[in-house]
């Protein structure tokens, strides 16, 4: 008669896990980390995931999100309960938020400007002859080169006023 299978595979250590990393996943897995700075300092660890979102306001997923609507009698109708916010102001700092412009952040490689600047120099806004220069080492099209002008003119917008500006001085001498 053979050996229980038990007693054959018993539990040995394992030395190649890191405990530390374990526990530390384990760790966040318990209490992920929220990018949210608003909901993340209005956060109660004591409650869970729903209760959190619903004090302020908010919900977990789409489920529910929009009341179904049902026919019923007009002598059934009882009003429907409100939830009450205990933290609307998460609600008001991410709408405040939210609302703020964002910067734009294209911008221009070096190599970009000095052939925008080029084009522009020697052709000012004949597009078509830009197209047929040598420089356009790229063959692009006159639409392209119009393009790259104007996000010139959109990421440098005082750097090319000063270029501009200083075109007509080039041009006397």
């Amino acid at each position: 008669m053979g050996k229980l299978k038990k007693s054959r595979n018993r539990n040995t250590f394992n030395y190649n896990t890191n405990k530390k990393n374990l526990k530390k996943k384990l760790r966040r897995k318990g209490k992920p980390h929220i990018e949210c700075p608003q909901i993340r300092k209005a956060w109660d660890d004591k409650k869970t995931a729903k209760q959190n979102l619903q004090d302020m306001g908010l919900l977990l997923g789409t489920k529910g999100m929009l009341p179904i609507k049902v026919k019923q009698d007009k002598q059934e109708r009882e009003p429907m309960e409100t939830n009450v916010l205990l933290k609307p102001y998460v609600i008001k700092e991410m709408e405040a938020e939210a609302s703020l412009k964002g910067k734009d952040r294209t911008t221009c490689s070096t190599d970009m400007t000095e052939y925008v600047q080029h084009m522009v120099r020697e052709h000012n806004e004949d597009y078509k002859a830009m197209a047929r220069d040598e420089k356009n080492y790229y063959q692009d099209t006159p639409k392209q080169i119009k393009r790259k002008v104007e996000l010139y003119k959109r990421c440098h917008p005082e750097e090319y006023a000063a270029f501009i500006a200083s075109l007509p001085a080039q041009m006397s001498t």
